[in-house]
């Protein structure tokens, strides 16, 4: 069965850090795209960062380019997310997904094997 867990939200003062992790099972030895989105109250799902297994490529939205950072560790089957210079319109749920297999893009529409139950990060002003 394929899982994922976030965890590491919180909440965090404007200009502070957070790091996320998704650690996932089920799929230990395939390769996968991983992919951090987010979702704030009354806005639309947001793509924030993804990976892909296969040559550790990645890709940022242009919100949190420069500010965030993705990085695998496959011995602890863990995805993370390194976000910087937090700013109060990072206030959402994150939620990482992952499609199992290989593609061509760093971040496939779809579809997604598995979703994790989310996370929550604030950020005060």
């Amino acid at each position: 069965e394929v899982q994922l867990v976030e965890s590491g939200g919180g909440l965090v003062q404007a200009g502070g850090s957070l790091r996320l992790s998704c650690a996932y099972s089920g799929f230990t030895f395939a390769p996968y795209h991983i992919v951090w989105f987010r979702q704030a109250p009354q806005k639309e799902r947001e793509g924030v960062s993804c990976i892909s297994s296969n040559d550790g490529s990645t890709y940022y939205a242009d919100s949190v380019k420069g500010r965030f950072t993705i990085s695998s560790d496959n011995a602890k089957n863990t995805v993370y997310l390194q976000m910087n210079s937090l700013k109060p319109e990072d206030t959402a749920v994150y939620y990482c997904a992952v499609i199992i297999g290989l593609s061509r893009d760093v971040c496939p529409a779809g579809p997604y094997n598995s979703w994790g139950q989310g996370t929550q990060v604030t950020v005060s002003s």
